[in-house]
């Protein structure tokens, strides 16, 4: 056999088909989705590797993140995960953050390697009361407040609720506080408290525990207009200025000229 030949036979027993070489099971998911702060596992499944090599690189910068069971970055929060005698081969990443959101490839070492390509965007948690910031309620009526968790791993266990700092106890001699909470990718939790008073007004935070707190500000109106309760700091601020000025202008002029 000339040497050509040898080379050309070397060549077709390297090339990966799903016979004879190894190749990627693609049924996997290729895009994940991971929580700020939360482990993320990438997986590769790879049939018929033989004596080959599997190797994690992220494309960001070209950078060789794994290779085998041996991690290659001096960033410890990447790991290779692998069980002897398996076919999984796994990226670990520990605390990732939105910067880790990319395209990550894992790849064999055949001649010329072969990869497959895993999405991965890393979100973070929002939680927000809808509305303003700012909410004004007429006395009498029923506070409504309607809190938005999105973006966790799993709905969250629990939801708290503080109104001043201090937890809302819907057990309170107070009476008609309560709460509707629907979990879901999307969870919604409702605070309702009837017959609002002035004890009532002040901070609320809607507080999930796996995820970010948001707060809105209850004013209670007893016949106040909203915009006279925004302005009326600034009113009173401009006429004291005001003030001020004519005193300083009849004090010039009723001083004696030298």
């Amino acid at each position: 056999m000339s040497v050509s030949s040898k080379k050309f036979q070397d060549f077709l027993q390297e090339w990966p088909t799903p016979d004879t070489g190894p190749y990627f099971d693609t049924s996997i998911n290729s895009n994940i989705t991971g929580l700020v702060g939360n482990t993320v596992l990438l997986n590769c499944k790879v049939k018929n590797l033989g004596n080959r090599t599997v190797s994690w690189v992220r494309h960001r910068d070209i950078h060789l993140l794994t290779v085998g069971r041996y991690t290659y970055t001096s960033d410890q929060r990447f790991e290779a995960v692998h069980a002897p005698h398996t076919e999984d081969w796994t990226l670990r990443i520990r605390y990732p953050q939105k910067k880790d959101s990319g395209i990550y490839e894992c790849q064999i070492s055949t001649t010329p390697p072969i990869g497959h390509f895993v999405f991965l965007t890393i979100v973070e948690t929002i939680t927000e009361i809808l509305g303003s910031p700012e909410i004004f309620i007429d006395i009498g009526s029923t506070i409504n407040l309607t809190c938005i968790i999105q973006y966790t791993p799993e709905p969250p266990p629990n939801i708290a609720w503080y109104h001043n700092s201090q937890m809302i106890n819907f057990d309170s001699p107070r009476g008609g506080i309560s709460l509707v909470t629907e979990k879901g990718p999307v969870t919604t939790s409702r605070l309702l408290i009837q017959n609002a008073g002035q004890a009532d007004s002040g901070v609320y935070n809607c507080t999930p525990s796996n995820g970010n707190t948001a707060s809105v500000h209850v004013h209670i109106l007893n016949g106040e207009h909203p915009a006279a309760m925004h302005h009326g700091r600034g009113s009173l601020a401009r006429f004291s200025s005001l003030v001020m000025t004519v005193s300083l202008g009849v004090l010039l002029i009723l001083l004696p000229a030298t």
